[in-house]
């Protein structure tokens, strides 16, 4: 289904399905995201929450209903067509997704150098910009093999700002950090969320995160969101689905560890 998104809304789904070999992991996902805000989208693992995030860049198309994004009715737009909003929306991959072959300064000035015709002064200055933006100023020489996992993460985010999108996507970001990187990745949402002003969703089963970060707070279960509302609502909320997810999910937090 299509149509007039809502009022100030940046992201909007509508009925959204999507299947995989005959599985529907999204069965319908109603979801309106404004501008500003930082909109985390809990759930389990295998829930579709990375699935979620790749509709909004249109990595992946649904099976049926309404993505829409800045005003874009994504299911109607090519490869080409898609561009401008891909430039507009960066999404930090779970594994950084940096180029193990490029040093950190390569990294960052990737997407400038494609999309722009900058000098490389000027490129060099947004790099230098950047890095500074996410606490890691000097870095430019190291190659990826040379960073610390919260390193790799954060440089993943200053690539992921060099072209000032207007909006961001989190994958899981503080996944296999300890908790000293997963709260320096915290403040960096917030700090990026306020400086640039950007519209920002996170996707994780981190409560720590999420209640960190949120504006608002969505729960995917069974391919739907279930329960939605503030980051204060959700923490106290006696909804079912959410008491159990936000129990279990501090279970798990007491017995696992952390990859550095």
């Amino acid at each position: 289904m299509t149509g007039a998104a809502s009022a100030g809304a940046v992201i909007e789904f509508r009925d959204v399905h999507k299947s995989f070999h005959g599985v529907e992991v999204l069965r319908g996902i109603d979801l309106s995201i404004v501008e500003g805000e930082t909109f985390t989208i809990l759930g389990g693992s295998g829930s579709g929450k990375s699935v979620c995030l790749k509709h909004m860049v249109g990595l992946m198309r649904p099976r049926r209903g309404s993505v829409r994004v800045l005003g874009e009715e994504l299911t109607e737009l090519n490869e080409q067509q898609l561009v401008p909003v891909r430039t507009a929306v960066s999404m930090i991959f779970q594994s950084a997704a940096l180029f193990d072959s490029l040093n950190v300064y390569e990294n960052v000035a990737y997407a400038l150098r494609e999309h722009t015709k900058w000098p490389e002064e000027q490129v060099g200055a947004r790099v230098a910009e950047c890095l500074e933006a996410v606490g890691l100023a000097g870095v430019e020489a190291l190659m990826p093999e040379e960073l610390s996992g919260g390193m790799r993460k954060r440089v993943g985010v200053a690539r992921g700002i060099a072209m000032e999108p207007r909006v961001i996507l989190y994958d899981e970001p503080t996944t296999g950090l300890d908790p000293a990187n997963q709260s320096r990745v915290g403040e960096l949402i917030r700090t990026l969320q306020t400086r640039l002003h950007v519209t920002s969703v996170v996707v994780t089963h981190e409560l720590e995160l999420c209640f960190d970060v949120s504006d608002r707070v969505g729960l995917l279960k069974d391919g739907r969101i279930v329960a939605e509302g503030s980051a204060d609502a959700m923490r106290n909320s006696t909804h079912t689905d959410v008491r159990a997810f936000l129990d279990g999910a501090r279970d798990h937090d007491q017995e696992g560890g952390y990859a550095t």
